[in-house]
C-alpha cells in the first residue's frame, strides 16, 4: 500500500527569493468588530461606539489592528501555503498600520519572500516574507515582515 501526503501546504524548498503568494478574499463585517471586542475585551470607542465615530475622521467603527493582523492569518491559512508543513511562526517585525478597514471592506494579502534559510536541523528551515494586507480598492490597510519556520521536503 502506497502513502500518500494529503497536505496542500509548501515545503521550505517550494518557496523562492522574490517570490509573490496572494491568498483569497474576506469582508470584512460589524459582527467581526464587535466578536473581537468581546474576545479581546478592547471595546475602545474608536471600534465600538457608532455615535462616538460619528465625530472621528473615520465615521463609523472601525476594525481593530489586532483584528486584521488575525484575519491575514486566516487568509494564509485559507490558501492552504501552510496546511501540514508551518512548524511555527518566530517573528513579526515592522508591523505597520497603515489605513483603516471597515465593515465592508474586502481584504486580501500577498506575501513576497525576501528571505531563506537553512536550520541546523535538516527537517525544517525558515523563510521570510514581505507582508501586505490589501482593501478592495488596492491600498495597503498592513503591512509586516514575517518569519516562519517550516518542514522541509522528506526524502523520496
Amino acid at each position: 500500500m502506497t502513502s500518500i501526503d494529503a497536505a496542500r501546504g509548501m515545503y521550505f524548498e517550494d518557496f523562492a527569493i522574490g517570490q509573490e503568494l496572494r491568498t483569497p478574499e474576506r469582508t470584512i463585517t460589524s459582527t467581526d468588530i464587535v466578536n473581537f471586542a468581546c474576545l479581546s475585551g478592547d471595546f475602545n470607542e474608536i471600534h465600538a461606539n457608532h455615535e462616538y465615530c460619528k465625530r472621528t475622521p473615520f465615521g463609523e467603527p472601525i476594525a481593530h489592528g489586532p483584528l486584521v493582523y488575525s484575519i491575514m492569518g486566516g487568509l494564509q491559512y485559507a490558501s492552504g501555503i501552510n496546511d501540514g508543513t508551518l512548524l511555527a511562526l518566530l517573528q513579526i517585525d515592522a508591523w505597520r498600520m497603515l489605513a483603516p478597514v471597515r465593515h465592508g471592506d474586502t481584504l486580501h494579502m500577498r506575501s513576497t519572500v525576501v528571505g531563506k534559510k537553512e536550520t541546523s536541523r535538516p527537517d525544517r528551515g525558515v523563510v521570510t516574507f514581505a507582508r501586505r494586507c490589501l482593501k478592495q480598492d488596492g491600498s495597503v490597510v498592513q503591512e509586516m515582515r514575517a518569519t516562519l519556520m517550516y518542514r522541509r521536503r522528506p526524502p523520496a
